[in-house]
């Protein structure tokens, strides 16, 4: 399977009472489908699965699978500090038929390489299935090292990693030595670098509500190869980057930033709060700052690219015209 495009791992928008509000959660992913995002991604750290029962994760996957009707990949994650209930999780994948799984380190436990591999190997027989790698050692507490990557490589199926580690070195080792896994990025503050090493996907929270403007930066990079408009974008999208990590409250900063867009994305499940006066109207600001400084870098690059059209049937004319009075 390809990785290319953004994939968005979609919030769970939680009731008063903390249950789900399901309508609100589909009214999400249509919108996301609507938006013209690469993929959507259940079960993610943004949706808050690790306070999710397993019938809970996999109703929010049948709606999931329900909406992108086949119009968008689903990947669905399998994270848990259980390792046996991972790979319960991904059969139930399989049994619906998802595009790829999301495969993490289990919690807590602080598995060695070589355990580590062993897990994630049980989770890839469980499914048969593509499998991105989720590499988070600031959550999990451990590296998906060299070791596990070679381990891991015996299978075809994990064919992508979303490298979240924030270590730029990481990138640098993973595109120079293990070129046959597909480069994800996962720290969103490093998306141009990402993609000036040949990654072609990006795993991005923001875009649950600013979906246009991250595909706007993955357009210039990876499809247009203009990393002087990329690198425009990227400097009009660092301060959201440094205001969703405000305090520790990055689930939090999401599901407001979609309350911003007009949808319903309600709290989050406990231990996690909302955020306070101060930090919402900041990110208001940040938003509303981002949403114009990017619209007016696309429109000032297609009207840069009709006046090139403009000039380029021009000079064909003018060509044309001197070669006609010279016969």
């Amino acid at each position: 399977m390809l990785f290319e495009g953004i994939y968005t791992p979609v919030i769970t928008p939680f009731r008063e009472d903390y249950s789900i509000d399901y309508e609100a959660y589909a009214a999400c992913v249509d919108h996301l489908v609507e938006a013209g995002v690469h993929g959507v991604i259940v079960g993610g750290t943004t949706g808050e699965y690790y306070v999710e029962s397993r019938e809970e994760r996999l109703r929010l996957l049948d709606i999931a699978q329900e909406r992108c009707a086949g119009k968008t990949p689903v990947i669905f994650g399998t994270g848990a500090i259980d390792p046996d209930e991972s790979c319960v999780l991904a059969e139930e994948a399989a049994k619906r038929s998802v595009d790829a799984l999301l495969v993490a380190t289990p919690p807590y436990s602080l598995p060695t390489e070589r355990e580590l591999a062993l897990h994630a190997l049980a989770v890839d027989r469980a499914a048969d299935l593509p499998i991105m790698l989720y590499n988070y050692p600031g959550r999990m507490g451990v590296m998906m090292g060299e070791e596990f990557l070679d381990r891991v490589g015996r299978s075809n199926n994990f064919c992508a990693i979303k490298e979240s580690s924030g270590d730029i070195n990481r990138l640098h080792l993973l595109a120079r030595d293990y070129p046959h896994i597909q480069l994800s990025c996962g720290m969103d503050d490093q998306a141009l670098e990402y993609f000036a090493w040949g990654a072609r996907s990006w795993v991005c929270a923001g875009s649950n509500f600013l979906a246009r403007e991250h595909i706007a930066l993955y357009n210039a990079c990876v499809l247009e190869g203009n990393f002087d408009k990329g690198r425009r974008i990227m400097s009009a999208m660092m301060p959201l980057m440094r205001v969703l990590e405000q305090g520790g409250k990055f689930i939090q900063s999401v599901k407001y930033g979609v309350t911003l867009s007009g949808r319903f994305a309600g709290e989050t499940r406990k231990p996690l709060r909302g955020l306070n006066k101060d930090e919402k109207r900041e990110l208001e600001q940040v938003v509303r700052t981002l949403r114009t400084t990017i619209a007016r870098i696309e429109d000032e690059n297609s009207s840069r690219f009709v006046e090139s059209i403009k000039a380029s049937i021009g000079s064909k004319q003018t060509a044309t015209t001197e070669k006609g009075s010279r016969t």
